[in-house]
């Protein structure tokens, strides 16, 4: 199997090199304005900010760019910033761009060399969270784009992008991180990014990476909760490969070890067909084969959903199973009858007999076999957002079929159901919702309780079209609340067309995904695992400061995370936000 798997592999690899050779963005209809560019001439680089989407065809801010760069971390911690290129009016025949980095030295140390990595930022096509005078906001159908404001941005990482050609009077940013070994010497580490066009040099650009005798732990250790739901079928559709095939698999790989690496601790599997209809490109399938037999019983099979948890944990990502959905939108139950020989579908609704009888077979078969797999004790039964009495009789049925379930829900704050759940995830705007005594009941009884956004947030919000540092703000607000971690709906629930189009017939750009085919991450992607490791500083300093009785520090930390409270989500301003609250707690590292 395992050279199967290698093989698939290196196929996927090739698949790759294809999609490099042949991904070309689309054409951006804004045109530059000339007057703009008067006095750039030549091509010209520096580095900017990582909370700065650089338009495609704008001149940046040049007085806020910099000759050098210095990003401050922890050990084991991933920093990021961003190279500006822009090239002014004289400049049509420029040769294609590349990137070199040096090595990175401390005295004697040095950086691995894939410790640091540079990657052109590519552009694709977003739109807005409501039409310009304010109709259409958020959630709902939107048959007409053109009227949602569509534009091209700044925001895939593409590390398969070996050389990009660049136009006159254009813009292109260059994302560079280093994730930090937890084993490196501490201190300052120099090096340089070299940006070429053709054999000729046009810039070197310094950067320095200063480097804290402080660990962060790896992300597998991480007490943050993060959720974002995965969709495999969307995978199969996008690389065209069998479902559950070895080839599917291995093309799925870099996306989960992506998300791994983002300290992801739940796996979303569908334990039945349709659990939300076909609200995404790509709708899900159920990882459970439900047959009735001859005699009217029941018989459940269980092998894909194993192959697809087995996968999973071996990417990284085992802490939890999140199983949907008892209570579908369509409430209608596909099953395979022996008698007619044919599939037949069971319309039920909780409280009915035959609702009740079909979840007790299947929950008491998948009891069984979660207990021989030894994954029991980490699998919930999972819904999201329904009528209240649907919600209270499916746990019913939970109970009945085995009172030792874990359940979870996300959705708003429902005090009636609230003690029932194991998981609960709460919409941001009713997180103050939650009293603080149950809060702190849930923690002491180990319940995990977290908080979600999605299309009917404006902002803070991870859509294409979002400020980057919105992303970041979700670790800060968890750090100050107290909540466990953040969900969000969908990882990789991919468009027609994902590498140029990130809009949706239903809801704003980017809301189905965060990352992109090929492994390709993005700058929302990569500034929410920002704020996932501040939030962990944050918890690894409370408990340094209060075991030592440093009441000054902690009490200066605390201070600090006042200023991400609830209504800091209001502010106008999220990189100075996120700026001053990552500068206060690299001091209080010291």
């Amino acid at each position: 199997m395992k050279k199967t798997l290698l093989l698939a592999a290196l196929i996927c690899g090739t698949c790759f090199i294809q999609a490099q050779d042949t991904f070309t963005e689309f054409p951006d209809h804004k045109t530059p304005v000339a007057e703009e560019w008067e006095g750039v001439r030549n091509i010209r680089a520096a580095w900017g900010t990582s909370d700065v989407r650089y338009a495609w065809h704008s001149l940046p801010d040049i007085k806020s760019l910099k000759r050098s760069e210095t990003l401050s971390a922890w050990r084991g911690e991933r920093v990021s910033t961003q190279a500006v290129i822009y090239s002014g009016i004289a400049t049509d025949s420029l040769a294609p761009l590349t990137l070199q980095l040096s090595s990175f030295k401390n005295g004697r140390h040095i950086l691995p060399a894939e410790a640091v990595k540079a990657s052109f930022v590519r552009n694709v096509l977003t739109d807005a969270w409501s039409t310009p005078d304010g109709r259409g906001a958020g959630c709902g159908h939107r048959p007409d784009h053109t009227i949602y404001d569509s534009a091209m941005v700044a925001d895939m990482i593409d590390p398969h992008a070996e050389a990009i050609a660049m136009d006159a009077m254009s813009t292109r940013s260059v994302w560079v991180s280093c994730q930090v070994p937890a084993d490196v010497a501490p201190g300052t580490y120099s090096g340089q990014l070299c940006i070429k066009a053709g054999k000729r040099t046009v810039t070197k650009l310094p950067l320095s990476i200063k480097v804290s005798d402080r660990i962060l732990p790896e992300p597998k250790d991480w007490k943050f909760h993060l959720d974002l739901w995965q969709n495999p079928f969307a995978e199969a559709r996008y690389y065209n490969t069998p479902l559950w095939s070895d080839a599917h698999l291995a093309a799925m790989r870099p996306s989960m070890e992506m998300l791994a690496a983002a300290g992801q601790k739940v796996i979303t599997a569908s334990i039945m067909h349709k659990p939300w209809n076909g609200q995404t490109e790509d709708h899900f399938d159920s990882m459970v084969t439900w047959v009735k037999k001859l005699d009217g019983t029941w018989e459940f099979g269980f092998d894909v959903f194993d192959r697809w948890v087995e996968f999973m944990m071996d990417c990284g990502i085992d802490q939890q199973i999140n199983c949907f959905s008892m209570i579908p939108w369509a409430l209608s139950f596909p099953y395979y009858d022996v008698a007619s020989n044919r599939m037949q579908v069971l319309r039920a609704a909780p409280g009915d007999a035959a609702y009740e009888d079909i979840w007790v077979a299947m929950l008491k078969a998948f009891s069984q076999h979660l207990r021989e797999k030894g994954w029991f004790s980490i699998t919930t039964i999972a819904m999201d957002e329904r009528p209240m009495q649907a919600m209270q009789r499916a746990m019913a049925v939970i109970r009945k079929a085995d009172p030792e379930f874990k359940v979870s829900l996300a959705g708003n704050y429902h005090p009636e159901i609230e003690n029932g759940l194991y998981d609960y995830c709460i919409a941001l705007d009713q997180a103050e919702l939650l009293p603080r005594e149950v809060f702190e009941r849930r923690k002491s009884e180990g319940k995990k309780t977290t908080v979600y956004t999605c299309c009917s947030t404006h902002k803070p919000n991870t859509f294409t079209f979002s400020v980057p540092a919105e992303g970041a703000w979700y670790g800060f607000y968890v750090a100050y609340s107290a909540y466990d971690g953040y969900l969000r709906w969908a990882y990789n629930s991919w468009t027609k067309d994902p590498l140029h189009d990130t809009r949706f017939r239903s809801w704003p750009a980017g809301d189905t995904y965060m990352v992109y085919p090929y492994g390709r991450s993005s700058v929302r992607f990569e500034k929410l695992i920002e704020g996932i490791q501040a939030s962990e500083k944050v918890r690894i300093l409370r408990e340094e400061f209060a075991g030592a009785g440093d009441t000054a520090k902690l009490a200066a930390l605390n201070a600090l995370m006042e200023k991400f409270s609830f209504n800091s989500q209001y502010t106008d301003d999220f990189p100075a936000l996120i700026r001053q609250g990552q500068q206060e707690l690299n001091a209080l590292s010291n």
